[in-house]
C-alpha cells in the first residue's frame, strides 16, 4: 500500500501548543506518532513523507526512523533541511526531493510539501498531496482555493496523527472542510 504522511515535527516543543495537538509532553507526541504510524504500516507499504518530519529536536531522528516501518521517501519541507545534515539519507530514505510525481493506481500525483495553485495534467484531473498548513484555519484565503482542488492535505493534523491512503485523505478532506466551516460561521 502507499501511504501519505507531512508536518509531524517530532521533537518540536511548541507544536503541541501551535497547532492545539491533544499531547501533554513531547515524548508523548513522539511516542504517538511512532505507534500510530506502525500501527497502520508495515514493512512492505510504502510512505511519503511530505516534508517537515522533524524540528528542533533535542534528540537523534535515526532511532527514530529505524523504528518507522516502510519504504520511507522523503519530500523537503521548509523544517527538514538542518536535521538531515546529521543522518546519511540514503541510510533511511528510499528518495529525498524537493518534489515528485507518482502513480498511485491509474492516478497521477505530484507529491510537494507545499500547495500549489497549479500542477501537471491537473486539467487532466491529477491530484497534489502537500503538507505545510496543518490544521491552521486562519488562512482563510488558502483553504477558499484549495477546497475545490483536488489538492490534499497530508498533514498529520488533519489526519489523525497517522500516515494515511489517498482514500482517507479524501474523506478526511471533507471532515476538514466541515469543521472549517462550522468554525466559521
Amino acid at each position: 500500500m502507499i501511504f501519505y504522511t507531512a508536518d509531524l515535527h517530532l521533537g518540536h516543543v511548541n507544536i503541541i501548543r501551535i497547532c492545539k495537538r491533544p499531547f501533554s509532553s513531547i515524548e508523548q507526541m513522539n511516542e504517538t506518532l511512532i505507534e500510530n504510524w506502525n500501527n497502520v504500516v508495515i514493512d512492505d507499504d510504502t510512505v511519503y513523507i511530505l516534508g517537515d518530519f522533524a524540528y528542533r529536536s533535542a534528540v537523534s531522528m535515526k532511532p527514530v526512523l529505524k523504528k518507522l516501518k516502510g519504504r520511507k521517501h522523503l519530500i523537503l519541507g521548509n523544517h527538514d533541511i538542518a536535521w538531515i545534515k546529521n543522518i546519511k539519507t540514503d541510510e533511511y530514505f528510499v528518495s529525498v526531493s524537493p518534489m515528485i510525481e507518482i502513480m498511485d493506481g491509474d492516478m497521477l500525483i505530484t507529491l510537494c510539501h507545499y500547495p500549489m495553485l497549479s500542477w501537471h495534467k491537473m486539467a487532466r484531473g491529477a491530484l497534489l498531496i502537500h503538507g505545510h498548513i496543518h490544521n491552521n484555519m486562519k488562512s482563510n484565503h488558502t483553504f477558499t482555493i484549495l477546497r475545490n482542488m483536488n489538492a490534499y492535505n497530508a498533514g498529520v493534523d488533519v489526519n489523525e496523527f497517522a500516515p494515511v491512503t489517498l482514500e482517507q485523505l479524501k474523506i478526511n478532506k471533507e471532515k476538514f472542510y466541515k469543521e472549517y466551516e462550522a468554525c466559521n460561521r
